[in-house]
């Protein structure tokens, strides 16, 4: 579908849906844990749906008991030889060597953007540890089977977190103890978020310095109760919309959340915004905004809501962190310099920084480039423009936020 979204301000109180990060890495510790969880405060939206799918196809038990609350009967027993992960990277690479548990031929599935996106770095590290695998050359599909056993392995974390999450949740399960040689691991606060979510099922998972793990086997999930946080990805497109178009009280946010994007409250202060917060709630209000430097390797999910801060602020700005874009939905950088420049902001990358001189919005058509945070980022900008904006393809925020236009809409002033 395509959106049309118009000059105004935005002024209200709303919850971000939950943190699908969390929401996913808890489908999975309950699928390990034998006996019953009970998740609350979980938002479906499509990545979260696919690992739902993905843990009943393994053999979970799911009864949903309210909107926002179901109940995991855990057991790893698949019930097919196909996974369907979605477009979810994150799915992929954790549930994979989850997968790799079973010792039946088990086939990962993917569709849309994510049939590009590299596995690569899976392949090896899961044959060290007597996976037999056949990949699309590393990419998707591929097929594992296992069991995967302990031992000691190097895994190549530059290009994403998420296959060494997946090999965390797993390797508690096998017999052996296992050492992980990490190279030029990304996104830190990620693994922190996996390392939390274990320990809250029972598991222990030590690390030195997030370059040698080491998980100890023959560990147990145990089932328990979790209140899924709000997600500071979604939060921080909130937020700039209260920087650049008004003010908006966020709740169910901790400002001490191992989540990644919740550096984007030093980025919105440091562009001058207004921020308060009290418990778990969060306010932001407009102030004039000055452009900011803000290194933005470890939490990339925050480069799309941080280009239409800059977008809204006098002077050049500068996020580092370009590198860590190339293998997204989209490739990031590039589809914000071209869809930026489209409404009338210069935008430019220069060795791995972004750089975005603000100014005033112009009237256009922009795509989404089918990427989740880069049509709520286009939206956001949008709310600054002076004849209004549309976004191709705006439908793709069901990834992560599906009700995301709803609150906008509902957010005017």
């Amino acid at each position: 579908m395509d959106k049309t979204i118009s000059k105004g301000s935005i002024s209200g109180r709303v919850a971000p849906p939950c943190s699908k990060s969390y929401a996913q890495r808890a489908l999975a510790a309950s699928l390990l844990a034998e006996g019953e969880s009970e998740l609350h405060n979980l938002d479906l939206c499509d990545d979260t749906l696919s690992a739902l799918r993905t843990i009943e196809a393994l053999g979970a038990t799911i009864e949903r008991i309210d909107e926002h609350t179901v109940k995991i009967l855990g057991g790893l027993s698949p019930r097919t030889d196909i996974l369907k992960v979605g477009e979810s990277g994150l799915a992929t690479r954790m549930f994979t060597p989850i997968a790799s548990l079973c010792d039946t031929p088990i086939t990962i599935q993917g569709e849309g953007t994510l049939m590009y996106r590299p596995m690569d770095m899976m392949i090896e590290p899961l044959r060290q540890l007597g996976v037999d695998i056949r990949d699309g050359g590393g990419r998707l599909p591929i097929e594992v089977c296992g069991k995967m056993k302990g031992g000691e392995i190097e895994v190549d974390a530059s290009v994403s977190s998420q296959f060494l999450t997946g090999l965390l949740m797993a390797l508690p399960l096998v017999e052996e103890d296992t050492t992980i040689q990490v190279a030029n691991a990304v996104s830190k606060p990620y693994l922190d978020m996996t390392i939390d979510m274990a320990s809250r099922f029972g598991v222990r998972i030590e690390h030195n310095d997030y370059e040698e793990f080491f998980v100890e086997g023959g560990q147990h999930y145990t089932p328990c109760k979790i209140d899924i946080e709000g997600d500071w990805s979604a939060a921080a497109m909130l937020m700039v919309a209260g920087a650049v178009a008004g003010e908006i009280t966020l709740t169910n946010l901790s400002m001490l959340s191992k989540q990644a994007d919740v550096a984007v409250c030093d980025a919105l202060v440091r562009a001058g915004a207004l921020l308060t917060s009290d418990d778990d709630t969060i306010t932001v209000e407009h102030r004039d905004l000055v452009a900011f430097e803000f290194d933005a390797t470890n939490s990339p999910d925050l480069f799309p809501a941080l280009a239409a801060l800059a977008a809204a602020a006098e002077g050049e700005s500068v996020i580092y962190g370009v590198h860590r874009l190339e293998h997204k939905e989209c490739n990031r950088a590039e589809a914000i310099v071209r869809e930026y420049e489209k409404l009338g902001i210069e935008a430019r990358i220069e060795d791995d920084a972004l750089k975005i001189v603000g100014g005033e919005i112009g009237s256009a058509e922009v795509d989404s480039h089918n990427d989740h945070r880069m049509a709520m980022s286009l939206a956001v900008s949008a709310l600054r423009s002076e004849g209004g904006v549309t976004i191709r393809n705006a439908e793709c925020v069901a990834k992560s936020y599906p009700d995301f236009f709803t609150v906008i809409d509902r957010l005017r002033a």
